[in-house]
């Protein structure tokens, strides 16, 4: 088994490099990893309502899907990633404790009392701090996982905070937790290296197999060319969320105004305008404009900045109608 500690923190190029293990290493792998301020959504998700978007945009939050399903999570220097990739039989390959197992004797050799609970999570004192996913093709499996060490806590709850009012779809929602952090419970204080080189050498020492695996130069361009034309793209990181309906209201200096579409594969559909505003144009070209457009806050400035706005909306600006989209 090749093991990698992967030293990047790009969320873009990290879910990149899951993908190319997946796929382009043969050799099994164990893998360790951070990523610097991202949320992480399964691919069944619908990114856009999985994330508070004034906070993340205000605060350079970068926001990628993956590979395997499960709930939105959030990234940050603090906490740790793990990744198995495996091949065998497919009836043996879903099984989330035996790949959050190491991960769990680790910890109890540190004196923490930490345990495997519900369908995927790890915990302490009833609170989560690792939540997993796995993927499943033919019989080749991903399983990764997060592991909370110091995480900024009120970044967690910021970040995918959303007003559930807002969107009505059949895409899986994610489910709040009671989190905790890994170093609240350690009974002698270690850094986030140490652990994650006490993680390592446990890998190492208990499957016979292993070895240290560093990328070569030829790998670190195919995973470059996976984040470029997959990863780090707006068609395949919003693009690819659930058809959902919109609804959204705003109270502004020009009276109220309320937002509701339709939105297919991540492209407005069908847009309605409603509220007490006053006006001296019809509104319905601006409605008609907004149609086929992404749900994306740069393609709709794009459609906005076309119309006197003035001429529209009384004492409504373009922001005004930027917030009430999103």
């Amino acid at each position: 088994m090749l093991c990698i500690k992967h030293h990047s923190t790009d969320p873009y190029f990290n879910i990149a490099t899951d993908e190319f293990i997946f796929k382009h290493l043969e050799e099994d792998c164990f893998m360790l990893w951070r990523n610097d301020n991202a949320i992480i959504v399964g691919k069944h998700q619908n990114t856009i309502a999985e994330v508070n978007v004034d906070y993340v945009k205000d605060r350079g939050i970068k926001v990628v899907r993956r590979l395997s399903g499960g709930g939105a999570v959030y990234h940050d220097l603090g906490n740790l990633n793990f990744s198995f990739t495996r091949t065998g039989k497919n009836s043996e390959m879903v099984d989330f404790q035996r790949y959050t197992k190491p991960i769990l004797e680790v910890l109890q050799s540190l004196g923490v009392e930490a345990r495997f609970e519900g369908r995927n999570d790890l915990t302490i004192k009833g609170k989560k701090f690792s939540g997993n996913a796995e993927h499943l093709v033919k019989n080749k499996i991903l399983h990764h996982g997060t592991l909370l060490f110091s995480s900024d806590m009120k970044d967690i709850s910021g970040a995918l905070k959303v007003n559930p009012l807002k969107y009505k779809g059949r895409a899986m929602k994610s489910v709040p937790n009671r989190v905790t952090n890994i170093s609240d419970h350690l009974e002698e204080k270690i850094t986030l290296d140490e652990f994650t080189d006490k993680i390592m050498d446990h890998i190492t020492n208990t499957f016979d197999d292993a070895k240290m695996y560093s990328f070569s130069d030829e790998d670190l361009k195919k995973i470059e060319e996976i984040r470029d034309k997959k990863y780090s793209t707006w068609a395949w990181n919003f693009g690819s969320s659930p058809d959902y309906n919109f609804e959204q209201g705003l109270r502004t200096e020009g009276g109220t105004i309320e937002m509701h579409m339709n939105v297919s594969k991540g492209i407005i559909t069908d847009v309605k305008i409603h509220g007490d505003f006053f006006h001296i144009k019809d509104i319905e070209p601006i409605e008609r404009a907004l149609e086929s457009t992404n749900h994306e806050e740069v393609e709709i400035r794009k459609v906005l900045q076309q119309f006197n706005l003035n001429e529209y909306f009384n004492k409504i600006t373009e922001d005004d109608l930027i917030k009430i989209m999103f």
